[in-house]
């Protein structure tokens, strides 16, 4: 199976091209204020590099969050067009889980943590096999830090760089960090391949975000009204 696959919730601009796990090839772009000037290019790019076009994508995976709101509504839309265009099926990706693809291990816990500002993180709890334990969790990190599971636990995302020393100070000798802490479209890929038995296929019409919490204008309004 061919999957085109994206990813623009954070800072980086991904598209990847995979034949089942395979994967053929990766552009990315690190500048989180170009995502709609650079997504469609590095689209077209990877697909000319690959002499692949957008006929023989079986699927389009697609990172819904959280993460970035803008970058989120960039990729989403791209994605639906491109869909819609060509009656391609899409797999809904959350950024969390596509993180815990950085790391593999053989038992303990992954904890994707992605900064969300005033010391507000984004987690997601998985097992050794990438699966989801409880539901996404939106913020603080103190209030995070205390709901996590006892044992060891492999964090990554870039809250946890920033968390560094508060997770140390909590897990101590049990705790441990990835070395890769950027979403990438190639793991994000593979994380959709692997949903694939457990997950229908999406419409463009079904495709929706997965913000957590509200957009910070959101916030400031409802502030402002009080």
């Amino acid at each position: 199976m061919k999957i085109l696959s994206i990813t623009t919730s954070s800072s980086i601009c991904s598209v990847s091209i995979l034949n089942d796990y395979n994967i053929i090839k990766e552009l990315s772009l690190n500048n989180a204020k170009t995502h709609s000037e650079n997504l469609m290019p590095l689209i077209s790019q990877i697909l000319s590099e690959t002499s692949i076009s957008l006929d023989n994508i079986d699927c389009i995976s697609c990172d819904i969050g959280p993460g970035s709101f803008t970058g989120i509504r960039i990729g989403i839309s791209s994605v639906k067009a491109m869909a819609e265009a060509k009656k391609i099926k899409i797999i809904p990706v959350t950024s969390l889980q596509a993180l815990s693809y950085n790391i593999n291990i053989e038992s303990g816990y992954i904890c994707s943590l992605i900064d969300a500002r005033n010391d507000n993180v984004y987690c997601g709890i998985f097992d050794k096999n990438h699966n989801l334990i409880n539901n996404y969790i939106a913020d603080h990190i103190d209030n995070v830090i205390k709901s996590l599971p006892t044992g060891n636990i492999y964090f990554v995302g870039d809250g946890s760089c920033i968390h560094k020393e508060k997770l140390i100070n909590k897990f101590k000798e049990l705790v441990h960090f990835a070395e890769n802490n950027f979403l990438s479209s190639a793991n994000l890929g593979i994380c959709a391949y692997n949903n694939t038995s457990s997950q229908s296929f999406l419409t463009p019409d079904e495709l929706v975000p997965l913000y957590l919490r509200k957009s910070q204008a959101e916030r400031m309004l409802e502030t402002n009204e009080k």
